[in-house]
């Protein structure tokens, strides 16, 4: 009796179960991602004339960033959770729709305070939107091979949002105005939300058991929220107002609050075993750290070209580029050959320094520095210095995690990465003002030389926070070398383990 002959499967094959579309679920997908990286840094270059235009303050101007980061890093985690509850693609869905109306909102702004309150309902929905996209990437993708490569695609789209920003928010500003900046958003998401209806499967079953910790949120998202404020007032009251006093300690008290709670909760926020982990909470660290230096050179150098230099948005946004192509540089054709050949803690603590030298050269500062002599090579340092530093941090804080762990060791990593953004530039933003309200009450000036002083108080005051950021970012890689104690990531069989996808600070 013969057997039928079966020709085996060809490896170029989807398996039988695969979602046809899938390929194309990936295209909307990326583009929500990349909508909400971008995010992160094309207002960068429209806020110095959405602060002329709105009358803000220079005080208060790092709110329009702050909002952002400080509503997507507070509630990234409980959006993982509503995404289990209520299903990943109505979640992305809804995430996408409130982005583009939130969007809306804040292109019409009138106010500084409607611009603020818009930007914090982006992060709000941003903070639905990214867990939702990467458990409909792994949901959608089951295959290992075609879910590394389509995680890939993803990881280079996030990647690059912040040149695209840079440079996509350069354009727009100066030609059609920084509204549009925002503006912006509601076309990407309307595109990706009629995507999402026509192309994204369901996402799989929803975890059992899964519940909100309402109350977790509530008192890690208000404890932030308050130090950033009392952070923001510093500026006008100073350090020692029983005010900034007062919200500085509720707000750590608020904090000391969460934690205690998580470690009583029945389905905590964060698990308390992910942070008791030397590695994972040393990675955790360096990065919230590394990111408070990162985004308040942002700032900073953002009004120095414009404000300071006279450059044009446009002429901004390229400048930034090779920044950004330093990180990009930093971590796929150096630091991603290295980590599975070397310890962590030898690239991280060495990229620290690196961007802590960075940031030392831009510590000197003039009204008349050159770019390509004294600008530039600091960019390149400090890109480097973040490219080399990011892999390593991912890839060694979700090394051995259990599977039921992976998603919020990952949402752990981007929320400390969020935090480090908020704090970063409301510390450093209230610090470079106060120098330079300082400077200019010690330097009286006749009122034809008013001008000409108002812009070397200002980069006194950039220089003087560049100090702190740089001084930030030494104490990030002196944590690396002191808690990062993890070996090469190498899998049993000797194959380097792939990192995972991770969204740029940059």
């Amino acid at each position: 009796m013969s057997v039928p002959r079966r020709d085996p499967p060809s490896p170029t094959t989807a398996p039988a179960a695969a979602d046809p579309r899938r390929w194309w679920s990936l295209v909307v997908i990326a583009m929500a991602q990349l909508m909400v990286v971008l995010d992160s840094t094309i207002v960068n270059i429209a806020l110095p004339s959405a602060q002329r235009d709105l009358g803000m303050t220079d005080g208060n101007r790092q709110w329009a960033i702050t909002a952002y980061t400080l509503a997507f890093g507070g509630l990234l985690l409980l959006g993982g959770r509503i995404a289990d509850l209520v299903g990943r693609k109505r979640t992305f869905a809804i995430g996408l729709a409130g982005f583009a109306t939130a969007s809306a909102l804040g292109g019409a702004a009138t106010t500084p305070g409607m611009l603020f309150g818009a930007r914090a309902l982006q992060g709000m929905f941003a903070a639905l939107l990214a867990p939702s996209a990467l458990s409909l990437l792994t949901t959608t993708f089951t295959d290992p091979k075609e879910r590394g490569k389509a995680f890939g695609i993803n990881s280079a789209l996030a990647g690059s949002g912040a040149a695209i920003g840079f440079v996509l928010g350069g354009v727009l500003a100066e030609y059609l105005g920084w509204r549009w900046c925002l503006y912006v958003n509601v076309l990407m998401a309307i595109t990706a939300l009629i995507g999402t209806y026509a192309l994204v499967h369901g996402g799989g079953p929803r975890p059992a058991g899964a519940r909100l910790d309402v109350p977790g949120a509530l008192l890690g998202c208000g404890g932030l929220l308050t130090i950033v404020y009392g952070l923001s007032e510093a500026e006008p009251r100073g350090w020692a107002d029983v005010r900034v006093l007062g919200l500085l300690t509720v707000g750590m008290t608020l904090l000391a609050g969460f934690v205690w709670w998580q470690s009583r909760a029945r389905t905590p926020l964060l698990p308390p075993h992910i942070l008791r982990d030397r590695n994972r909470a040393g990675c955790c660290l360096t990065l919230c750290l590394a990111v408070i230096g990162m985004f308040g050179m942002f700032l900073f150098m953002t009004y120095y070209f414009q404000v300071v230099r006279g450059y044009s948005p446009v002429t901004t946004g390229l400048a930034f580029l090779p920044l950004t192509g330093s990180i990009i540089i930093g971590s796929t054709q150096i630091s991603a050959r290295l980590v599975p050949r070397v310890a962590p803690r030898l690239l991280v603590a060495p990229g620290m320094l690196l961007a802590t030298s960075g940031m030392l050269i831009l510590t000197r500062l003039t009204v008349e520095a050159e770019y390509t002599t004294e600008v530039l090579p600091a960019l390149i340092l400090v890109g480097l210095g973040m490219g080399l530093t990011y892999t390593p941090v991912f890839a060694n804080a979700t090394a051995g995690v259990a599977p039921r762990d992976a998603g919020v060791t990952s949402a752990t990593l981007n929320t400390s990465q969020q935090v480090g953004a908020s704090l970063g530039v409301a510390l450093l933003n209230t610090i470079a003002t106060t120098g330079a309200g300082g400077y200019l009450a010690a330097h009286p000036a006749h009122p034809a030389q008013r001008e000409a002083v108002i812009r070397q108080s200002l980069v006194h005051g950039y220089s003087v926070a560049i100090w702190w950021a740089a001084g930030i970012m030494l104490l990030a890689g002196l944590i690396a070398a002191l808690m990062i104690t993890g070996k090469p990531s190498r899998s049993r069989h000797g194959a380097p383990e792939k990192a995972p996808a991770a969204q740029s600070a940059a």
